[in-house]
């Protein structure tokens, strides 16, 4: 293991270094990722936490009930819930690149009030902001979320939301920087 910080705080382990556990999440991530970015870099070395990870993470990449747009809004007003600047920078091009107008990705970064004419994406927008907020869910926004997203759009926003806290908390806890690399692997 590096002495000094290769990606953010965390020294990332060479794959000759890791042990044989950590060598299978490694090829676990790598299969359900193609790559190993962000937080699988330090996920890497708990294994079990890896391989349990990888497959809730690729099921929100492909092949689930919101579209890129949908997933971007979720994710871009939780990352900016925990002010980690790795996935916040990230999912702000990502939001862009997807198709949301700047100014609305920017509302959201910033904490302010935004609006979407998609009803799909309001309904997203509304439950992003108030889970993130610690707020009761309305009974209204539940039959707005339930006639737009049904059972499984919700439950998939809801734990969308769940991964990238997990994703934003760790990143931030090793203060990963935007910009950040990492080990070449």
């Amino acid at each position: 293991m590096p002495d000094t910080p290769t990606f953010g705080r965390y020294a990332e382990i060479a794959h000759d270094r890791m042990t044989p556990e950590q060598q299978d999440a490694y090829k676990t991530l790598v299969e359900t990722r193609g790559r190993l970015p962000g937080p699988t870099k330090i996920w890497v070395e708990n294994a079990k936490l890896a391989k349990a990870a990888a497959p809730l993470g690729a099921h929100f990449r492909t092949g689930y009930s919101l579209s890129e747009r949908e997933r971007e809004i979720a994710v871009v007003v939780i990352n900016s819930k925990w002010h980690s600047i790795y996935p916040t920078n990230a999912h702000e091009r990502a939001g862009k690149a997807a198709g949301l107008p700047a100014d609305k990705v920017e509302a959201m970064l910033s904490g302010l009030p935004t609006s979407f004419a998609d009803t799909r994406e309001q309904v997203v927008y509304e439950m992003a902001k108030c889970l993130s907020e610690s707020r009761w869910v309305s009974k209204g926004l539940y039959d707005r979320a339930v006639a737009a997203l049904g059972h499984v759009g919700i439950t998939d926003t809801i734990c969308l939301m769940g991964y990238y806290t997990m994703v934003s908390m760790t990143l931030a806890f090793y203060d990963v920087p935007a910009d950040a690399a990492g080990m070449q692997r």
